[in-house]
């Protein structure tokens, strides 16, 4: 039994992994990145996540190693604090309140008991780079509210603020200005590029900033795509910069290697170029990494590279330039045309995502597990080209088929449609090309959906247009004389009065489609197609339509854009009930009867539950999300819940998920966010801090469960040993200092024999002494006579059958009898 006050609303992963720099471990074993209010632990050979770091109570602006202890990570929030990590353990060590909002974090070698953070101050677009100096302190929380003044007026990016030379200095660029900080000094050297509104100079403004490690050079990129390499900058009038140019557009990120041997610069290009010897005529590339470069890391070891990406993925690359792993987040388009959806086969989240895909997301595991690519055409990056836009999608068939509609339209009058269908493969276990359709229909589609009937024998599916028509397509024979085949053709084609198709949905048992055709809702018969009944209320255009379920089949819900919940009567048909509710979201839950209603106030979103059958509510939940909620789905648990309260027991079969206007993934949760947010690699991670890897799920079971057979098969047989803690010569070998000791043959006799049984414990299969006196007269006899008996032996066991019990010859018992004085028996406990 789950208790009532212990369901809440948990943030259940899509984090931006790309919103901050990615820091790697001094032994590039792990990779750190942010994720909303957590700090993520990868492992940079198998990509696994191995910790969630979690307790900041606000957004993770910065993680940087402990530049004093390499097992240990800071992170900086929102929140105002300081966290201390121990991310081999996942532990919280230490938590110091600053008391500021903090936007970035940056530590070095040489300030001990120092970290420098990017504050703001009073005016909203006002920065400024402090130290904070971190007080010594047994206590868990530290006040930390000694801050020192280092640079006023920068920009609150990370990506503008770089340290130089071991610590020397500190650069900074915002607009057109460049600041450099000497610590030693005190002084701070000012540079400024022209900001004149010619085409040479339109693009002079600094994007971000890089310090060599070792000399006094300073990397800046600009929003005309050069790179500007600044020396001799401690003198305002004898400094000099020399300009590196490949990028055709604004220079996203720069890193120098551990080195300082090689430059990294990443743009929208989506191709990382390696400049080495800061010469423009020696470069390398990766091209085709497939998004926005938002971010470069080098790893201290100087052996890997890390790029994040405006896709929300993190690539990790070898020094010569190969990729080796890749971490891919929930992919956040700008806008999510296909709404949340299940797929049946793998209860994986399915949304697009990258432009013309959709991707196949694992909310158990917080990892997209592949992408679909539906238009099969090269993306090309160009704000001013009107690209191909996936609107629609639906599973139908129990995950058999998939349906996708894609759109372009440059102008009004020239609308380019196209609709796909695709079968799912067994072979290849994925989806593939079926049925394309060009121009499905002469305006844009609204809404598309699949019958799901249990006793279905041809699929069917229904698309609905602006045009005013709705069509039925089918799954027929498309065969011939090579091959055997099916494909999909449209059967019917419906309509009413002209007006817009702007919903459909079937019913449960799939006998009764539902049409919405703007402030009309006209129920039609899947068999012969023909038109049952109709519902308007003149409330505004239908919004959302939905078929009760299970006892409630019945009914039918209708939300309409003026703020009205109807439901209608199908035996009856006529209305039910209604209640003024302005519903954003309404999805039905395929395993109860329990609808899932979300409405938008001036406060935020409120969440109703109920059934169809009663407009009485089961649960209320005021103020889910400050903003406005988009989508939401429902999806089936694995294992059952317990709830026994009726208000929390909608969450018993199936958990609700729904997206923000910010793309943020909420859902009901029973357990605290570190419960469910945690992998199972947490849990089991494998020995001496290895990252935890699929084989080891598999084998480690097996092998568990193979030694606890073992020990009880062990603890039934054997005699219980005397405690090794209680023996001296154990305990000397193991406390006297190794230099000390005498030989390793010496101490051998003494601690094998301090392992062995006494005398008088006897074993279990210990024999009688009248039996030892017998075997030692019959040991005198002579060759001979053991062979007779070994040939007597063999016969009498094979006359008296499998219930004798085989017994040793006279040579087999002569050779054991000489290890019969000492018990070995201890040795089956090694």
């Amino acid at each position: 039994m789950v208790e009532e006050d212990s369901v809440r609303v948990v943030r259940c992963g899509g984090s931006e992994l790309n919103f901050r720099r990615a820091v790697f471990s001094a032994d590039s074993k792990y990779i750190f990145c942010v994720s909303g209010d957590f700090v993520k632990v990868h492992s940079t050979a198998t990509e696994e996540c191995v910790h969630i770091l979690q307790g900041h109570r606000n957004l993770v602006t910065g993680i940087q190693l402990n530049p004093n202890n390499h097992l240990q990570l800071y992170s900086c929030s929102f929140d105002g604090t300081i966290k201390l990590w121990d991310y081999i353990d996942g532990i919280l060590i230490k938590t110091f309140i600053v008391g500021h909002k903090l936007h970035a974090l940056f530590t070095l070698a040489c300030a001990e008991d120092s970290v420098f953070v990017i504050i703001n101050k009073e005016k909203p677009d006002v920065f400024q780079l402090v130290s904070v100096k971190l007080p010594k302190s047994s206590s868990q929380e530290i006040e930390a509210k000694e801050l020192s003044f280092v640079l006023d007026y920068i920009n609150q990016s990370p990506k503008c603020i770089a340290f130089g030379n071991e610590g020397e200095y500190v650069a900074a660029v915002r607009d057109f200005y460049l600041s450099v900080y000497f610590f030693k000094k005190k002084t701070t050297s000012r540079f400024t590029l022209s900001s004149s509104k010619n085409k040479k100079h339109a693009k002079n403004n600094f994007t971000c900033v890089a310090c060599h490690p070792k000399e006094d050079c300073i990397a800046t990129g600009h929003k005309d795509g050069k790179i500007r390499l600044w020396r001799n900058f401690d003198d305002d009038k004898k400094y000099t910069y020399t300009c590196l140019h490949w990028h055709h557009d604004l220079v996203m990120d720069l890193a120098f290697s551990v080195t300082g041997t090689s430059l990294l610069s990443g743009g929208r290009e989506s191709v990382l170029v390696e400049w080495r010897d800061a010469t423009e005529k020696n470069k390398e590339f990766l091209p085709r990494l497939g998004a926005t470069i938002e971010h470069i890391s080098v790893s201290p070891a100087g052996d890997l590279f890390c790029t994040s990406h405006s896709d929300n993925k993190i690539i990790i690359i070898h020094r010569n330039l190969e990729a080796s792993a890749v971490i891919q987040g929930l992919v956040k388009d700008s806008n999510i045309f296909t709404g949340l959806m299940i797929d049946p086969r793998t209860k994986a989240l399915v949304l697009n995502g990258k432009p013309g895909h959709l991707q196949f997301y694992s909310l158990q595991h917080d990892k997209q597990l592949y992408n679909l690519d539906i238009i099969q055409q090269e993306y090309i990056n160009d704000y001013g080209l009107i690209q191909i836009e996936l609107t629609k999608a639906a599973f139908g068939c129990y995950g058999n088929w998939l349906a996708t509609v894609e759109q372009r339209q440059e102008k009004e009058t020239e609308l380019e449609l196209q609709m796909k269908l695709w079968m799912y493969n067994k072979k290849t276990q994925g989806f593939v090309l079926n049925t394309k359709v060009n121009m499905p229909h002469e305006d844009h589609i609204t809404a598309l959906c699949f019958c799901n009937a249990e006793k279905l024998e041809n699929p069917t599916l229904v698309t609905a247009s602006k045009d005013g028509h709705f069509k039925v397509w089918i799954l027929t024979d498309d065969s011939d004389i090579y091959k055997k085949a099916v494909g999909w053709t449209c059967d019917f084609v419906g309509s009413y009065h002209k007006y817009q198709a702007t919903n459909c949905c079937f019913s449960e048992d799939g006998s009764l489609l539902a049409v919405g055709f703007e402030e009309i809702v006209t129920i039609w018969d899947s068999e012969t197609w023909e038109l049952k009944c109709t519902f308007c209320q003149r409330a505004g255009n239908i919004r959302h339509l939905c078929f009760g379920r299970l006892t409630c089949s019945k009914y039918l819900l209708g939300a309409t854009e003026n703020g009205i919940l109807c439901c209608w009567n199908l035996l009856s048909c006529a209305l039910e009930w209604s209640a003024k509710l302005n519903v954003r979201v309404m999805e039905p839950d395929p395993h109860s009867e329990n609808i899932a209603a979300i409405s938008q106030s001036s406060v935020g979103s409120d969440l109703f539950v109920f059934k169809p059958s009663e407009p009485r509510p089961l649960y209320i939940q005021k103020n889910i999300s400050r903003e406005e909620v988009q989508w939401g789905v429902f999806v089936p648990r694995d294992v059952p819940e317990s709830f026994t309260s009726e208000a929390y027991q909608w969450l018993n079969r199936s958990q609700f998920y729904f997206l923000t206007k910010s793309q943020s993934l909420l859902t009901f949760s029973t357990k605290s966010p570190e419960e469910k947010l945690t992998p199972t690699s947490k849990q089991l991670l494998a020995e001496e801090s290895l990252p935890t890897t699929p084989f080891y799920f598999i084998l480690g079971k097996h092998r568990e469960q193979q030694d606890e057979k073992i020990n009880e098969a062990l603890e039934s047989e054997l005699v219980q040993l005397p405690l090794t803690e209680n023996i001296p010569a154990i305990s000397e070998l193991l406390h006297t200092p190794a230099h000390v000791l005498p030989s390793a043959a010496f101490l051998c006799s003494k601690f094998v024999n301090s392992l062995l049984l006494s005398k008088e414990t006897k074993s279990c299969e210990e024999i009688p002494e009248d039996v030892d006196m017998e075997e030692e007269k019959e040991s005198d006899d002579s060759d001979v006579e053991n062979d007779f008996t070994e040939k007597t032996q063999d016969t009498n066991d094979t006359d008296l059958g499998e219930d004798i019990i085989h017994q040793l010859s006279k040579s087999e018992e002569k050779e054991l009898r000489k290890f019969r004085k000492v018990d070995y028996s201890w040795i089956t406990v090694l």
